[in-house]
C-alpha cells in the first residue's frame, strides 16, 4: 500500500511540475487550429478583444481570435479582413 500512495504522489508531482512548465497535452493541443476549425466569416474589428498567432509547430499558420464575450475563433492570418484589422492596429497603436 506504501508504494502505491508513493507511486501516486510522485505522479501527481509530476504532473503539477509538467503544468507549471506549459508541458500538458492539453495546453498545446488547444494553441493549434485545425482545418475544420477556422471560421469562414468577417469578424468586425468592434468584436475583437485580442488575437494571438499559433506555435510554428502547428500543422496550419492560424491566429486565435478572442472576442469581448470571451468566446475564441481561428483565423487564417492571410485573410484580407484579417490583414486590414492588423494595419489599423498598427496605425492606432503608432498615433498613441
Amino acid at each position: 500500500m506504501k508504494l502505491f500512495s508513493l507511486t501516486l504522489v510522485a505522479l501527481l508531482l509530476a504532473a503539477v511540475w509538467t503544468e507549471s512548465w506549459g508541458m500538458s497535452f492539453r495546453s498545446s493541443y488547444t494553441k493549434c487550429c485545425y482545418k475544420k476549425m477556422f471560421i469562414e466569416k468577417e469578424i468586425p474589428a468592434s468584436f475583437i478583444r485580442s488575437y494571438q498567432e499559433t506555435s510554428p509547430r502547428c500543422s496550419h499558420r492560424a491566429v486565435i481570435v478572442e472576442l469581448l464575450k470571451g468566446r475564441k475563433f481561428c483565423v487564417d492570418p492571410t485573410e484580407p479582413w484579417f490583414q486590414q484589422y492588423l494595419q489599423r492596429q498598427k496605425l492606432s497603436n503608432a498615433s498613441v
